[in-house]
């Protein structure tokens, strides 16, 4: 029986960053077809110990650790978290489709590449139509190890650091990680990375793994929303919803309340709120939040066509603004943890 051709060859993960393992895939799937798309997850996140580097510095990591006769037969699809597997894989399949039509391949038959590490590795089998090439892992090459040894240094003995890892990354990655040492986000997402390992490190003693438990308030007022700059470590200076952890003697909605108020100084009755009150949804996709797995119960309030209601900053929000909705697209790699997504599930920010 002889086996069709495949026209491209699909490579999906984060690559945050490139390493061996990666580029053991790679050559798997260079050799099953002339062309291969390499769809580059958490695409427009902002920057966090868990997603440092930018989807166009990830590709650069892709073409500097191939010859360069093999870096045109890549390209590189950028995908965002949706938090939303069915809504993620039709963004995938339509993305690859497109940039094959591009490449003037109109019906493609396509195999994807992968390795089955652990249940999250079960997106493989959701695209039914193309091929699936499982391939053995070639070594124990773990991102979040890499991820923690570069950012555990903190710049010191950044050489002993890198060539520790000579095993782990190819040497155009190694070479990449002691370039961009030297920019100002290694420092801010070092000081990150250690209050991250401090904050895992204060509950690693209790019995069963932490579950948190906060709240978050879209209040919307006219085609504006009602965001904060936040002052405190994780995601210092990012945009986020204001909200924040659930009392243990309050309900959702008045934690929910009470967080708004606090941290915004939004001084309307609760019988106003209620009565504006659109939705309330819960989010708890398990990779949400990097201090752990956080269920958050978000609020969304429509204040109407009415005058907006007179903020200030307050506990630890550095600022608080009132945003245009037609701006919160292009502000996507700002936002703390998932707080961009929440909007664009109640506002319906991004298109397919």
């Amino acid at each position: 029986m002889t086996t069709e051709p495949h026209d491209a060859a699909v490579f999906i993960g984060r690559f945050q960053p490139f390493h061996l393992g990666h580029a053991a895939l790679l050559r798997a799937a260079l050799e099953a077809a002339p062309l291969c798309v390499v769809v580059i997850g958490s695409a427009f996140q902002a920057r966090t110990p868990k997603n440092p580097f930018s989807w166009e510095e990830r590709a650069e990591m892709f073409r500097l650790a191939l010859p360069a006769d093999q870096r045109s037969r890549l390209r590189f699809l950028p995908v965002r978290d949706y938090y939303n597997e069915e809504r993620w894989t039709q963004r995938v399949r339509t993305g690859v489709h497109a940039l094959l039509a591009e490449a003037g391949i109109e019906t493609p038959r396509i195999t994807l590449v992968g390795h089955f590490k652990d249940a999250t590795s079960d997106y493989l089998r959701g695209f039914p139509g193309w091929t699936l090439q499982s391939v053995e892992r070639s070594g124990p090459v773990d991102a979040t190890a890499l991820r923690d040894a570069y950012f555990g240094c903190g710049g010191d003995n950044l050489d002993a650091t890198l060539a520790a890892l000579v095993d782990q990354a190819p040497p155009s990655t190694r070479a990449m990680l002691r370039a961009w040492a030297a920019l100002p986000q290694y420092a801010t997402l070092t000081a990150e990375w250690r209050f991250i390992q401090d904050y895992r490190e204060a509950w690693s003693k209790v019995p069963y793994p932490p579950v948190f438990v906060t709240v978050d308030a879209l209040v919307r007022c006219g085609d504006e929303v009602l965001l904060i700059r936040r002052g405190e470590a994780p995601g210092k200076g990012l945009f986020a919803l204001p909200g924040g952890f659930i009392d243990p003697r309050e309900t959702a909605w008045q934690s929910a309340l009470r967080e708004l108020k606090e941290e915004t100084r939004l001084a309307l009755l609760d019988s106003a709120m209620r009565m504006a009150l659109k939705a309330n949804v819960v989010f708890d996709h398990p990779d949400r939040s990097q201090r752990g797995r956080t269920i958050t119960h978000a609020f969304y309030f429509d204040l109407g066509e009415r005058e907006r209601p007179e903020v200030q900053p307050g506990d630890d929000a550095a600022r608080v603004e009132w945003i245009p909705i037609e701006r919160l697209a292009a502000l996507e790699d700002q936002f703390h943890d998932d707080h961009f997504h929440m909007l664009d599930h109640f506002l319906r920010l991004t298109d397919d």
